[in-house]
């Protein structure tokens, strides 16, 4: 349980910051979709997550449990039965050689999120300012929300583990921390301290975001992130490594996990849409993957 909820962290973070560079193609309206042929002897399932929701936000569908029903594992981004997830991921989340966020910004940005810090969780950067930039961004997403987070993951693993079946992961968390750690810590803390200057706006951002998602529509969410007052700066530079390099090595994973044994396959939404996008990929091998409305 621990496990996934850093997870959440970690995922979120790299959720939003990626789908605030990605290239926008129209997309079917559509969260669930099924990948058949090239060789599959039974179809498997793509689902699109947003890691940061509300309990009554997360929709289990009917074809999601049929989904989940005809597939005989599950794989989420990461591996949350590594026994060393825990300890590896709460260390990810530390800034290292010492650093604090305070070494990285002015005395004033410093100021206006060690205030927005400390009136939205009651603690500031004297506590939080170890953290790297991801895990701050996340809490700050988590403090937009009128409740305590929902996990779609943990849902996932713990309806695998109600029907016995096994949980993977697409990737390891070094992968993950890679294709963050190519962008400087500087430019991650900018949008903080944006979302910290501007709060109302990107809650209301974020809010939007969430409805936008709540209706599938992954064209029109991703165009809002791309949009998005927040972003940092100019990323764009680092799309490749979030979302390209990484959708790129999980193709060959979920090809041998679907040749193997039916496969639910959940991971950010950011991930399945735009040229680069696990279904284009897919499809660009010869599987057939079409929308489960």
């Amino acid at each position: 349980m621990k496990n996934i909820a850093i997870a959440q962290l970690l995922s979120a973070g790299l959720l939003l910051m990626g789908m605030l560079i990605n290239t926008v193609q129209a997309q079917d309206k559509a969260l669930l979709y099924k990948v058949t042929g090239n060789g599959l002897a039974k179809p498997s399932y793509l689902y699109g997550t947003f890691h940061l929701i509300c309990p009554a936000d997360l929709q289990i569908t009917d074809p999601i449990k049929k989904a989940l029903g005809d597939t005989q594992q599950v794989y989420l981004e990461l591996d949350m039965d590594d026994p060393a997830m825990m300890g590896s991921m709460q260390k990810a989340m530390l800034m290292t050689d010492g650093k604090t966020v305070k070494d990285l910004l002015s005395p004033e940005d410093y100021t206006v999120l060690d205030n927005y810090l400390k009136q939205k969780m009651n603690m500031g950067l004297a506590q939080l300012g170890m953290l790297k930039p991801i895990g701050l961004m996340s809490m700050m997403y988590m403090t937009m929300l009128p409740c305590q987070p929902a996990s779609y993951d943990l849902t996932f693993a713990q309806m695998a583990a109600t029907d016995k079946k096994e949980v993977f992961g697409l990737e390891t968390l070094d992968a993950e921390l890679a294709a963050l750690d190519k962008i400087p810590l500087t430019e991650q803390l900018k949008g903080l301290v944006d979302m910290a200057r501007n709060p109302d706006e990107a809650k209301k951002e974020f809010s939007e975001m969430i409805a936008i998602y709540k209706s599938h529509d992954l064209t029109r969410l991703m165009g809002t992130m791309q949009s998005s007052k927040f972003n940092g700066g100019d990323i764009t530079q680092y799309e490749e490594s979030l979302l390209g390099e990484r959708n790129a090595n999980w193709i060959p994973v979920i090809e041998k996990a679907a040749k193997t044994k039916p496969t639910f396959f959940a991971f950010g939404a950011g991930h399945l849409g735009n040229d680069k996008g696990v279904i284009n990929l897919l499809r660009k091998k010869g599987y057939t993957v079409k929308p489960v409305q």
